[in-house]
């Protein structure tokens, strides 16, 4: 058997600084690695509660709106219940307010008469419309035009036919109203209006015209 002669290897320093430093560089590069995970873990996190939180705020506003829709229609569906049943009523109070005129709302009748004025109040029936109240067409129903009046400024209601009746902002029916305008005035350049006597020489007595010609 022949041996085989052992070859000697010899290491320059180079290769053995390049030996001794793989270890620490896998080391580092393991390091590394270890600190990214969790940044990275973190950070979806953080992406997903930033999301939950959006949609929670999204769903609440939702929700807000809802309750309001709900609240508005409840109150709506109440006021047109209201408007149906008290609209008929209007008719019996312009009878009562006829039969108060002409002083006729007494004893046990007046009795009557206040308490069903007590519980249209109650539920929200409001009575309108006064004389010297300016005239709005949103709540006043014009049945005429009786005329100038110069102690007015505006259009006024001169006179009450028929009481009006609203329901919150809601009007039931309209005042029905006879109105009166302020005085206008005359256009540039007419002649100023002439004088009108009251009393005409053919309404003085004879005696007195016979005296006034001797004298």
């Amino acid at each position: 058997m022949t041996d085989t002669p052992h070859e000697d290897v010899t290491v320059t320093g180079e290769e053995s600084a390049q030996a001794g430093s793989f270890p620490d560089a896998a080391a580092e590069m393991a390091n590394e690695t270890e600190v990214e995970a969790p940044d990275a873990a973190g950070s979806d996190l953080q992406r997903q509660l930033e999301e939950r939180t959006l949609d929670l705020q999204r769903v609440q506003a939702e929700y807000l709106n809802y309750k309001r829709r709900v609240d508005r229609d409840r109150e709506l569906v109440k006021q047109n219940a209201t408007y149906a049943a008290l609209a008929p009523i209007t008719e019996v109070m312009d009878t009562v307010d006829r039969a108060r005129e002409h002083g006729e709302v007494e004893g046990g009748f007046k009795a009557v008469v206040d308490q069903l004025e007590r519980i249209l109040t109650g539920v929200g029936l409001v009575k309108f419309g006064e004389v010297g109240d300016p005239f709005d067409p949103t709540i006043h129903e014009a049945l005429s035009h009786i005329g100038e009046d110069p102690d007015v400024v505006v259009t006024t209601c001169k006179v009450i036919a028929k009481a009006g009746y609203r329901i919150g902002d809601r009007v039931v029916r309209a005042a029905q109203v006879l109105v009166v305008d302020p005085v206008s005035e005359a256009p540039p350049g007419a002649p100023p209006a002439e004088p009108v006597e009251t009393t005409a020489a053919a309404d003085v007595p004879h005696d007195e015209t016979d005296q006034q010609t001797n004298e």
